[in-house]
């Protein structure tokens, strides 16, 4: 096969993985085959005698995933210029378009080395491996963004995901894989054999994909919406974010989330939930009582008895001395201070509590591995930063109301991270809030990934979803990961549900990402053997 081929199979794979990505309706099983076309054309390389197959087999794996990462993602460039403007997004957009391609190339390529030195089955095991432990590595260091994790796929079709309250997405990333290799193999079979026996592996194949299948539908046919109701509003104020900070005064939002507020909220309303950075006004968070924006937060929720409200708010807390990795120093009071991205919840009492958003976009939000550039602070904060970018809480935590409500507080971003909700659920969270502000991605396939994640989510933890977002798409998820309600994009109004509070626990909520952890290791020990056998125990026919 020329190497004019293989690349066409290259851009045939990432044609069909781009497809099947959400929001595309419907195509969701075409992840299940995606990666056939990446198979065959690096098996055509591999069988070659020429130079040079391991970095024919780099760039072949390379273009799949550059271009199927670029043109599912391609509205994270709208994203980081909205917040830092063009010079800043081209170089930062690298990050999400080629280093998540990179590693998930990587994989591939350690699969072809591994393959040098052991059977097929270990290098497919070693595959698998490979990939989810570096798809983890994605979701834990400090340039996190897990968007194209494969099990997130399942979103565009959540009514076969419904096993992920045992496995979280890493099942969803297992399954596609081991799907994509045996439908490689069935094919190789039906291909070269003749007789019944070539049938055998596509059977096997066929037993992969229904099994799951079947299970997760039965599983979507029979759920029951289990614990409490409660009445619950999501406003969408629908307030344009290039616009607010210069023409739209914090005041002047607070009465307009307010007034949607009011205008559907009833007498046993329990929650309010108004988006991301809905007050941006950098409260103190220690003289927070004190606010006059606070103040009037209190009196609208005067004429709810029972009323809780959760809004994302711009904070600061100050402090003596450089408290934290992320402090700045204020030359004028000559103190320091962190800026928050928080979730603050209001009551008809003087309770008030703060979440921060903890997992911070790389590059827009967070400068990665501040510890590591800890040494240039000084530099820094001459140019009035520093290197720990805002402020983050290194546990997540959960929002008590008085009437003993708990809910995970859940700052845009962090929607895609299972494990870090699923504590806050373990933690005593009966609903998820989630709150964000898309409007800085326009009007494109974002904020519907965004969205569809969500229900990801919910059928993780069978935990409703509350999601309020600035500019949409707002929603109510229920336990299985239906939509039952949602606005449309770019409009202002508001919407009102009853949503159960359950605390049930499900076996991710117990066990976490424990596929991805125990692939992790496999992946390391397997690792292992590509030096081992090429530097210390080298093949016998070397």
């Amino acid at each position: 096969m020329k190497s004019k081929q293989t690349y066409l199979l290259a851009l045939f794979s990432a044609f069909l993985l781009w497809l099947a990505w959400p929001p595309m309706p419907f195509t969701t099983p075409l992840l299940l085959i995606g990666l056939v076309p990446l198979f065959i054309a690096l098996d055509s390389i591999s069988g070659n005698a020429e130079k040079k197959q391991g970095k024919k087999i780099f760039l072949t794996a390379g273009l799949t995933f550059l271009v199927w990462n670029t043109a599912s993602i391609y509205w994270v460039y709208n994203a980081i210029s909205a917040y830092n403007g063009p010079a800043v997004a081209l170089p930062v957009s690298l990050i999400p378009y080629g280093l998540g391609a990179l590693l998930m190339t990587f994989a591939f390529w350690l699969y072809y080395r591994l393959g040098k030195y052991v059977n097929k089955k270990i290098a497919y095991l070693g595959l698998i491996s490979f990939y989810i432990a570096l798809e983890y590595l994605q979701q834990t260091w400090d340039l996190a963004f897990p968007w194209m994790t494969l099990g997130n796929g399942l979103a565009g079709m959540h009514q076969l995901a419904q096993w992920y309250d045992y496995t979280g997405i890493y099942g969803g990333s297992l399954w596609i894989l081991v799907s994509n290799i045996l439908a490689f193999e069935a094919y190789k079979k039906l291909k070269s054999q003749t007789g019944y026996l070539r049938f055998r592996t596509a059977g096997i194949w066929a037993l992969v994909v229904i099994i799951p299948i079947s299970i997760s539908l039965t599983k979507y046919f029979t759920a029951e919406q289990k614990g409490t109701p409660s009445n619950v509003v999501v406003v969408q104020p629908n307030i344009d974010p290039y616009q607010k900070l210069e023409n739209i005064p914090p005041a002047e939002q607070i009465k307009i989330l307010t007034h949607l507020s009011d205008s559907i909220g009833q007498s046993n309303t329990e929650y309010f939930i108004w988006p991301e950075t809905a007050i941006p006004n950098y409260a103190d968070e220690d003289r927070i009582r004190s606010n006059p924006d606070f103040v009037n937060l209190q009196s609208f929720l005067s004429k709810y008895k029972n009323g809780t409200l959760i809004t994302g708010i711009e904070s600061i807390k100050i402090y003596q001395d450089k408290k934290t990795i992320t402090a700045k120093f204020d030359n004028q009071k000559g103190l320091y201070f962190d800026n928050f991205n928080t979730a603050m919840q209001v009551e008809n009492s003087a309770n008030v509590q703060f979440y921060h958003k903890s997992k911070l976009v790389p590059g827009v939000e967070k400068m990665p591995f501040p510890k590591v550039f800890s040494f240039l602070d000084g530099v820094f904060a001459q140019l009035g930063g520093t290197v720990g970018g805002w402020g983050w809480q290194e546990k997540p935590s959960v929002l008590y109301a008085q009437s003993g409500i708990g809910a995970a507080p859940v700052v845009c971003y962090e929607s895609l991270w299972g494990d870090w909700i699923g504590q806050q659920v373990k933690d005593g969270a009966q609903f998820i809030a989630i709150i964000t502000n898309d409007g800085w991605w326009g009007n494109t396939s974002g904020k519907d990934q965004h969205m569809m994640y969500a229900k990801l989510r919910a059928i993780e933890t069978h935990r409703d979803v509350a999601r309020s977002a600035n500019t949409g798409i707002s929603c109510f998820i229920n336990q299985r990961g239906d939509v039952t309600q949602s606005t449309k994009w770019w409009t202002r109004t508001a919407l009102k549900a009853n949503i159960n509070l359950n605390d049930e626990i499900t076996f991710y909520v117990k066990s976490g990402d424990l596929i991805a952890k125990i692939l992790s290791l496999t992946a390391i020990l397997l690792a292992l053997i590509i030096p081992f056998r090429k530097w210390i125990r080298k093949p016998r026919h070397a």
